[in-house]
């Protein structure tokens, strides 16, 4: 042993008996009754020399200490932030930005949230940057791959932007909002790519998925009172697998260029349809003017054809007048077809087998022999 029984223990004497003969250790023991009164007592004095005044330096000590715990409860809340408060772990309410005041630890505690920051979720695909700094895309097959209303296969890429939108439902009723935002965005773009059509998915149908998947996402969160506001939800990309890509873009731009022309031919019709119809209005309104003018004219010529006849069934005599030969011209067209004709008094020129037969001296004779037969009966160049 480190020490004999001759020897002084750590604590005083060693089993040395007592002058009473009892067996106990010595009086000098630390545990000792008497030794803790007086350790205790001397400390307290050793304290009392050290505080100024004693008890009541040591009150002044506490209220420091309580009032530097009751200030501690301050607390501020950025602008773009909410404070959610608990007392002894239960929510009590929800504070707005500023200056704000809490109960000190441990009886309540502050967790500031930011509300306003808007994160993005990408489904689909994932950006990152290489060794060089050079942003690329890595296409998630798992998620991206989706099965269309007429069992074709589409690749779609799009973007979920979020904000919190209550503080408290963010913090109590969502474990882990990132993966909870994916998993039900992943889940109503597949049940809406499920019940439409490759081609309007493609096509002009992009917005109305895009607004519907967008609707149907927050009344899943909503149902779950998870406290998250979606601003936008964004499409990237909407294309068939890669391996068909571009056969299916060969149909695209076969369908581009039926469309193409069939607007070019609703145009050019567009064009001249009403060009046509301007110009047959123009025709109508030209062909209404000559049916006018001829009507107009046809019926001065009855009127005076009326008169004519008027006056030739008045009329005791009535002269035929022609340049040529009796035996030529009209005069025998007219005995054929006009019984009257017959009783019409005759001016022409004699029988000639030609018309011009003769010098041109006979022949201004034979014409005023005609003009004169005309005005005076008596001068018939037939005799």
């Amino acid at each position: 042993m480190p020490w004999n029984s001759n020897e002084e223990g750590p604590w005083g004497s060693g089993n040395g008996s007592s002058n009473n003969g009892g067996s106990g250790g010595s009086n000098n023991n630390p545990w000792n009754n008497n030794n803790m009164d007086n350790i205790l007592k001397n400390a307290k004095d050793k304290a009392n020399s050290l505080l100024p005044g004693g008890k009541k330096g040591i009150s002044l000590i506490i209220i420091a200490i309580l009032a530097i715990w009751m200030i501690s409860g301050f607390y501020t809340v950025g602008p773009e932030e909410q404070g959610v408060v608990l007392r002894f772990g239960k929510y009590i309410e929800t504070t707005t930005s500023g200056l704000n005041y809490h109960l000190p630890t441990p009886i309540e505690k502050v967790t500031v949230v930011p509300v306003t920051t808007t994160r993005n979720i990408e489904i689909g695909f994932r950006k990152g940057s290489d060794r060089g700094g050079q942003i690329s895309t890595r296409n998630i097959d798992d998620e991206s791959l989706m099965l269309t209303g007429d069992e074709n296969i589409v690749d779609v890429n799009f973007v979920v932007q979020w904000y919190v939108g209550d503080a408290a439902e963010y913090l109590f009723n969502v474990r882990n909002p990132s993966r909870n935002i994916r998993d039900g965005a992943e889940s109503v773009m597949r049940e809406i790519m499920g019940r439409t059509n490759i081609e309007f998915a493609l096509s002009e149908g992009r917005e109305q998925i895009r607004q519907e998947a967008q609707q149907m996402l927050q009344e899943i969160l909503d149902s779950y009172k998870a406290g998250i506001i979606i601003s936008s939800l964004l499409m990237q990309r909407v294309d068939p697998p890669a391996t068909v890509i571009d056969d299916y873009r060969d149909v695209q731009r076969a369908r581009a260029d039926k469309e193409r022309l069939i607007n070019e031919s609703e145009a050019y019709a567009n064009r001249i349809v009403p060009e046509a119809r301007g110009e047959a209005s123009k025709i109508l309104a030209e062909a209404e003017g000559y049916k006018e003018q001829v009507i107009a004219r046809a019926e001065g010529a009855a009127q005076r054809f009326i008169s004519i006849y008027d006056e030739y069934s008045n009329a005791k005599d009535v002269v035929w007048a022609q340049e040529e030969p009796r035996n030529m011209g009209a005069w025998s067209y007219l005995l054929l077809h006009l019984e009257d004709a017959r009783n019409f008094r005759v001016a022409s020129r004699r029988f000639y087998s030609s018309p011009a037969a003769g010098s041109s001296t006979r022949s201004k004779n034979r014409h005023n022999e005609v003009i004169e037969y005309v005005f005076d009966k008596s001068k018939n160049n037939m005799k």
